[in-house]
């Protein structure tokens, strides 16, 4: 899905899968280990699923043991926004795709070095192209 412009909720509820809108528009989670990236090994650019721009290198994935994918950074580029986030009584640093605004999910100053931030990030927002 490339199509940059969609910016209205019907038009993404068409084009997304129920989980996937609720998670990149309507800023929901998934439960913490079911997501299909939390485990995934595979090398290549995580990128993100409402319209395809670069957002994570598979090299700055690691285990958090959070239940979600994590990352100490994103790409280099900058397709990835931070804003703060103050909702369920909690202030936190919300991060959203900087082309379409999807949520992705939450930054943390948690992390391991040369960082020490853990972008915790929800598996239905990304979608994973592999190297070959």
């Amino acid at each position: 899905m490339t199509d940059k412009k969609r910016t209205n909720n019907e038009e993404w509820a068409d084009k997304l899968t129920p989980e996937q809108f609720s998670i990149c528009r309507l800023k929901g989670t998934e439960p913490p280990f079911t997501g299909k990236y939390n485990d995934c090994k595979k090398t290549g650019i995580y990128q993100c699923i409402c319209c395809g721009s670069p957002l994570f290198d598979s090299e700055a994935k690691y285990d958090s043991g959070s239940g979600w994918p994590s990352f100490w950074t994103d790409l280099p580029e900058g397709s990835v926004a931070q804003h703060i986030d103050a909702s369920h009584g909690m202030r936190r640093v919300e991060v959203t795709c900087k082309v379409c605004h999807a949520h992705l999910g939450h930054v943390f100053e948690d992390g391991p070095e040369p960082t020490g931030l853990r972008y915790c990030i929800n598996s239905a927002s990304l979608d994973l192209k592999e190297k070959t």
